[in-house]
């Protein structure tokens, strides 16, 4: 079987059934990856739109968002995995993700050699053609003339954050999921078990582009989606952009990034719940974070709650940050109301779970200090050169 047919297929008929033969599944598609990369680099291209032409196909047939090799694992391995491999699943499946970094366009341009024609001149005066391994740079450029100093991009904050919350929930056996930023009301308010008569529906709060129409307020509606597409159990985070009437300030803005999680499951619990978000506390914060849960209320779950965390800047002895509380508030969460669990084509009384939402965008500013978070959106170079 090859590996195009093995990926397109679930672990469960590929006879994967314990945690060894994932193991082996994922170190055979990472030894494929690293055949093919250094076969490319071995060969080289005769020209530079060879090269191009090569290394594009090479990285769309790994990382093409639909039909790449990585993402037919993702839909056919990680999240169709049972529950007791999905922790294994999620862990070899980050580690690919991080290894299929060799498969990108610009690292395979940087590492795949080109044939070029050039010329040089004998004593009398003849041309002769050869050919050498040599760089475009090399045979185009005056090598007398000094380099150019090209400034490096990183990572920006708000994706380095994201991704290090996503890497932590894919640790933990969660699947990422994701869906459309404009959003019917239906999905953004109605199956939440949002009334009409809630002030998020007005049209100071949320941005519609039509009467049934909205740009997404939160990521909750990819909890409906999921239900009805994947049904129970279910364990997955949503990453992802968010909009409201918010007008821009320090701490605000109308443009946002969320990642909620839900885990739904039978004899889910609240101290699921809370044992889950303090250890994700602790990852992420350091093993000194203390978390505490404070009732609260949200139509979407029942009960509800807020989490704070002791104070990462001093210690929860109490500061300017804190407001001398030795506490902040850093999410919401609280157990999904059986309203939500029906609209998602679920039985409430077989099934229960969980949900917390939190700001991206917050958790960024708390882990590099950052105190305005306009300073995102700015694209300003000053700014983005510290990350």
């Amino acid at each position: 079987m090859t590996l195009e047919e093995k990926v397109r297929k679930t672990l469960a008929e590929l006879g994967a059934t314990d945690a060894q033969s994932v193991e082996t599944l994922f170190a055979e598609v990472r030894a494929a990856m690293e055949a093919e990369r250094q076969d490319l680099v071995s060969r080289g291209a005769t020209s530079e739109a060879e090269r191009n032409q090569l290394c594009k196909a090479l990285r769309d047939r790994w990382l093409a968002r639909k039909s790449g090799l990585v993402s037919l694992i993702d839909e056919n391995w990680l999240k169709k995995a049972g529950k007791e491999l999905k922790p294994t699943v999620g862990r070899r499946f980050n580690e690919l993700r991080e290894h299929s970094a060799g498969v990108e366009v610009d690292a395979l341009l940087r590492a795949v050699p080109v044939s070029l024609e050039v010329h040089v001149s004998d004593p009398m005066h003849r041309t002769d053609s050869v050919a050498a391994e040599v760089s475009p740079a090399v045979a185009l450029t005056d090598l007398t003339l000094p380099g150019y100093r090209r400034p490096l991009g990183s990572i920006h904050p708000v994706t380095r954050v994201m991704r290090e919350i996503e890497d932590i929930f894919l640790n933990l056996g969660f699947a990422i999921e994701t869906g459309p930023e404009v959003e019917s009301v239906y999905y953004n308010f109605d199956a939440l078990n949002i009334p009409e008569s809630h002030p998020a529906r007005d049209d100071w709060d949320t941005l519609y582009v039509d009467a049934q129409t909205v740009l997404r307020t939160h990521t909750s509606p990819v909890q409906i989606r999921a239900m009805e597409k994947h049904g129970a159990p279910l364990y997955i985070i949503i990453p992802g952009k968010c909009y409201r009437h918010d007008n821009p300030d320090s701490t605000h803005s109308p443009m946002f990034h969320q990642i909620e999680g839900l885990a739904i499951d039978t004899d889910i619990t609240f101290a699921d719940l809370k044992g889950t978000l303090d250890f994700f506390a602790k990852k992420f914060f350091g093993e000194k974070v203390r978390t505490s849960f404070h009732p609260s209320f949200f139509p979407f779950t029942e009960p509800s709650g807020e989490v704070a965390i002791s104070c990462v800047f001093c210690d929860g002895q109490g500061c300017r940050i804190c407001k001398e509380s030795g506490w902040i508030e850093v999410m919401g969460c609280g157990m999904v109301h059986p309203e939500v669990l029906r609209h998602g084509g679920l039985d409430p009384d077989r099934y229960s779970g969980w949900a917390f939402g939190l700001g991206v965008e917050r958790y960024a500013m708390m882990k590099y200090d950052i105190n305005d978070i306009q300073l995102f959106y700015q694209s300003d170079v000053r700014f983005l050169e510290q990350f």
